[in-house]
């Protein structure tokens, strides 16, 4: 990538009026993809994907699932029926294993609660660090097209400039020729 660093170079001081080593590393990676003229890279939820591990997706996926109204139903009809199950109509069937106060119940809520909980904190650390990430791929985005548009002002305003000097040189050649 070293010979990108000239133009690259030559944009900082052009377009922004600064030098190249005083701009912050992110404005260096937009002028060098630009002097390259190479797209932006990867969105954030690409690049998590890439860099996502097997304990990642998991706990995105238990995140998921556990923020779902499925699952909250779902949930809610399996404490029903364990609640019926254990009261006296499954001891009339002989199949209560957990009666009132539900203490087995009580011991299996509470194993899930200590499982989910972290797999669930993991998951929105992983989707802050997403969000930083697409926070810095919009302001890339935001200063590469502030950064082409002044470039396409500067060369418009060079194409006007020299059309200009060309309409000077007719009327001045038109008159000369006219004496």
């Amino acid at each position: 990538m070293a010979h990108h660093k000239r133009p690259a170079e030559q944009l900082a001081g052009e377009l922004l009026g600064r030098s190249f080593s005083d701009l912050g590393p992110e404005e260096q990676r937009v002028l060098e993809r630009i002097a390259s003229g190479t797209l932006i890279g990867m969105d954030a939820d690409e690049l998590a994907a890439v860099n996502a591990s097997a304990g990642d997706r998991l706990a995105d996926r238990v995140a998921a699932i556990g923020g779902s109204w499925a699952f909250i139903i779902a949930f809610a009809v399996v404490l029903l029926v364990w609640v019926l199950l254990n009261s006296n109509l499954g001891a009339a069937f002989g199949i209560a294993w957990d009666r009132y106060p539900y203490i087995f119940l009580n011991l299996m809520l509470s194993m899930l609660a200590a499982i989910q909980a972290p797999v669930i904190m993991m998951s929105q650390n992983r989707q802050s660090a997403k969000d930083r990430v697409a926070a810095r791929h919009d302001y890339e985005v935001n200063l590469r097209t502030q950064l082409e548009i002044l470039r396409i002002n500067r060369k418009i305003d060079r194409l006007a400039a020299k059309l200009g000097h060309i309409e000077e040189d007719i009327e001045n050649g038109a008159g000369a020729s006219a004496k």
